[in-house]
């Protein structure tokens, strides 16, 4: 099966959120062509988070400029949404601990579009439906570098049962459920050893060697990754607190952008 995948290039001048308490993040600059790994840094509380869902056309940005797939933000929010995914980002794109790995994978396949063809082949009951969902699950573990077979109890295995860096790869596998073409991870280093941590770090420059723009948060990026930087000033630091961010429904329908894309403009993003 061919695995090359089709990513995003990403620009962006001077681009920053301003909440109501003030910046989360500002004056961050990308010029990132596809394929490319890119590691945002910065102290807690810097906009790190904020920034991946900027990119992501989950978050207005509010001074800059952006292009995400040749798209611009924010005009064009809806439509980078629908070719941009996430993962392990807390209060965004978070596991639920009592869900089973299997139960995770089915409900991100129900999320996808509707395959085409006959009206028929797309119910769930379809065996056309049912091996096309199994084949995007299968490539999505496989890329995720996630054994089922290698879990407590297969795919039966509960979130909390999981490894942190299973977690993530599971997180992971999701995210990429439905062909993304840039990937965002918060948090790639968060409570892991030393080596796993090079293994999530490992996972995330194959996948952009095999042509997806990964952007991740997190310390201890390999030397070749394209490292972005959040923090700001001590005053700003102060002043600013991240805005709450509101989850929006991913659209993996292109017939439906243009409608995604007026509500991003009237601020309903």
């Amino acid at each position: 099966m061919n695995t090359t995948r089709q990513g995003a290039a990403v620009h962006a001048g001077g681009i920053g959120v301003e909440g109501p308490r003030g910046w989360a993040f500002r004056a961050v600059d990308i010029a990132a062509e596809p394929g490319t790994l890119i590691a945002v840094q910065g102290p807690s509380g810097s906009g790190r988070t904020c920034l991946l869902l900027a990119l992501t056309g989950r978050m207005r940005i509010t001074e800059g400029e952006a292009t995400v797939a040749g798209l611009a933000l924010p005009k064009r929010m809806g439509s980078v949404r629908s070719r941009t995914a996430l993962a392990h980002v807390p209060g965004v794109a978070d596991l639920e601990p009592a869900l089973t790995v299997g139960e995770h994978l089915k409900e991100q396949a129900l999320l996808g579009p509707r395959i085409q063809g006959s009206p028929l082949a797309s119910l769930p009951w379809g065996k056309r439906h049912k091996e096309a969902t199994r084949a995007r699950v299968d490539a999505a573990l496989a890329a995720a570098r996630l054994d089922p077979e290698t879990l407590p109890k297969g795919l039966r295995t509960t979130v909390r049962d999981l490894e942190r860096i299973e977690a993530l790869r599971l997180s992971v596998a999701l995210g990429l459920m439905h062909g993304p073409q840039l990937l965002a991870v918060d948090d790639v280093d968060l409570k892991l050893a030393d080596a796993e941590r090079t293994e999530a770090w490992q996972l995330l420059r194959d996948l952009t060697r095999e042509g997806l723009t990964v952007v991740a948060a997190g310390d201890g990026a390999p030397e070749d990754a394209m490292i972005v930087r959040t923090a700001r000033t001590g005053t700003e630091a102060a002043e600013a607190a991240d805005p709450t961010p509101t989850p929006v429904q991913d659209d993996t329908h292109t017939t439906e952008e243009e409608a995604a894309d007026a509500f991003a403009e009237a601020g309903r993003a």
